[in-house]
């Protein structure tokens, strides 16, 4: 690549000596500020070549490491066939898991039922020793009658004794 800048020499002798500098001085800058812009130009061209060997080298190794990893993602694919195969055994195997299942659920409720009644029946048990406790306890006491609170007490009021009633005399007849 070449990454040179165009660069009249004669254009910049002329200006030189227009400035007041003598023709072979300006002869000589011309020709060191040449050799100096052909080396910056040589360099960049190295550098340049440099770099794009390495990104080159770069890409080559990402290519390569990209490369190794579909191809090991690709051994590790199974073909159509194996698939059905497993799929086919996960299928036996889910169909005999659910029918564990369901026969676990059943005895579950079984048991749960027979568990049920057993509770039932203790609890009748209990009630009735319950109500028969209840009652001889009543029989054991009297029963109460009915309670009459006691009437306070209230003064009495003396009425004055009638006067006596005057003697009936026999009437004549």
């Amino acid at each position: 690549m070449n990454h040179a800048i165009p660069f009249d020499t004669l254009a910049f002798v002329k200006e030189l000596e227009g400035a007041g500098v003598p023709p072979a001085q300006a002869e000589a800058q011309v020709k060191v500020l040449a050799t100096v812009m052909r080396q910056m130009d040589a360099r960049m061209d190295d550098f340049t070549a440099k770099r794009d060997k390495q990104t080159a080298e770069k890409f080559d190794t990402l290519a390569d490491r990209n490369e190794q990893q579909v191809k090991s993602r690709l051994n590790g694919l199974a073909t159509s066939q194996e698939l059905a195969v497993v799929e086919a055994n996960l299928r036996k195997d889910m169909a005999a898991i659910e029918a564990n299942l369901k026969r676990d659920i059943k005895e579950l409720d079984t048991k749960m039922e027979t568990r049920l009644k057993e509770m039932e029946l203790r609890m009748v048990i209990k009630m009735g020793a319950m109500f028969l406790a209840a009652f001889g306890l009543l029989r054991l006491w009297p029963i109460p009658v009915q309670y009459v609170p006691p009437i306070p007490a209230v003064q009495e009021m003396r009425l004055p004794t009638p006067p006596p009633a005057p003697p009936v005399s026999p009437s004549p007849r």
